[in-house]
């Protein structure tokens, strides 16, 4: 039985949280705090006026771009911030002034993270006991394109087994310093420097099988043999061989992408096809940042669709 495709959009907004705030956008710039950090970065979608121009004035960091590749550097106010502490829940990470703009993890997936949180715990509760031991078995989940490890540590802390791959080995590092900051450098977490595409292809012969899978690709990338990857080209075959991974009982297949072409319902069709014998429902829409306050305006970065069982 093929999958529900909800006819309508979901916007699904992060509000914010105690170690980050968008505070106010405009002007093609947002105004963002991070930890105690209020920091500055481009934002073409901003096209009406900031609320508090002086406050863009007053921020601690300022991201100015050099190019269309969404590099550039970094210029602070007072001495120059190299790390700093992090948090989401129980998930501890190190925010990183890295040279594209953005801080070693993206604020809008909090709203994926919450939603990976809920499944995870649902689907252990719901999760008969395995053997005399009364213990209910942890979900498996695969996180690919992992990047510094967020997603991976809210699922492990939610009571998953995971598996994290990134192709590069920088990135991996961080995600493993990440874990040991949350305190769960113990936990189940497999760590896997490789093109994600090899791997989820060895993982079909092997007839290997996960609870749930997060896919965040990329526009373009490399491996670390020197792959390139096209999300246009290579994600329909990869979201069908992650299909194949799926238990029987598996919980979700998460899809996330930022190119500029995409859409959340090109997504979900895509998902559709990959999922179509396996009914459940297929959600999809876009993920945003809020600014804090009743009336916030809200910035639309990233577009996904969820099937779930």
């Amino acid at each position: 039985m093929p999958p529900r495709l909800n006819t309508s959009p979901e916007t699904l907004l992060t509000k914010g949280w105690e170690d980050y705030a968008l505070l106010d956008s405009g002007g093609g710039r947002k105004l963002e705090r991070y930890g105690r950090f209020t920091v500055v970065r481009p934002e073409p979608q901003c096209f009406w006026s900031p609320r508090d121009p002086s406050a863009f004035d007053a921020a601690d960091a300022v991201f100015d771009p050099t190019d269309e590749d969404e590099s550039g550097r970094w210029r602070f106010a007072g001495n120059p911030i190299d790390t700093f502490p992090l948090a989401w829940r129980d998930a501890c990470f190190t925010g990183r002034f890295t040279p594209f703009r953005h801080l070693a993890f993206f604020p809008e997936q909090a709203a994926n993270w919450e939603w990976l949180d809920e499944r995870i715990r649902r689907w252990t509760r719901s999760t008969a006991p395995r053997g005399d031991s009364g213990t209910k078995p942890a979900p498996k989940i695969l996180n690919l394109f992992g990047y510094t490890g967020v997603a991976s540590l809210a699922c492990a802390a939610a009571g998953a087994e995971v598996t994290h791959v990134d192709a590069s080995k920088k990135s991996v590092a961080w995600a493993r310093e990440n874990a040991a900051h949350s305190g769960l450098a113990d936990h189940p977490i497999r760590w896997i420097v490789e093109d994600a595409r090899k791997y989820v292809a060895r993982e079909v012969r092997r007839g290997s099988k996960y609870d749930g899978i997060i896919l965040d690709p990329p526009k373009y990338g490399r491996g670390p043999a020197g792959e390139v990857w096209r999300l246009f080209e290579d994600m329909p075959g990869l979201l069908k061989d992650c299909a194949a991974l799926l238990s029987d009982n598996a919980s979700f297949l998460l899809l996330n992408a930022y190119a500029a072409r995409v859409s959340g319902l090109s997504l979900a069709h895509a998902m559709a096809e990959a999922t179509a014998d396996r009914g459940g429902v297929i959600d999809w829409g876009e993920l945003a940042l809020s600014e804090a306050g009743a009336d916030g305006r809200s910035i639309g970065l990233s577009f996904f669709a969820r099937w779930s069982a």
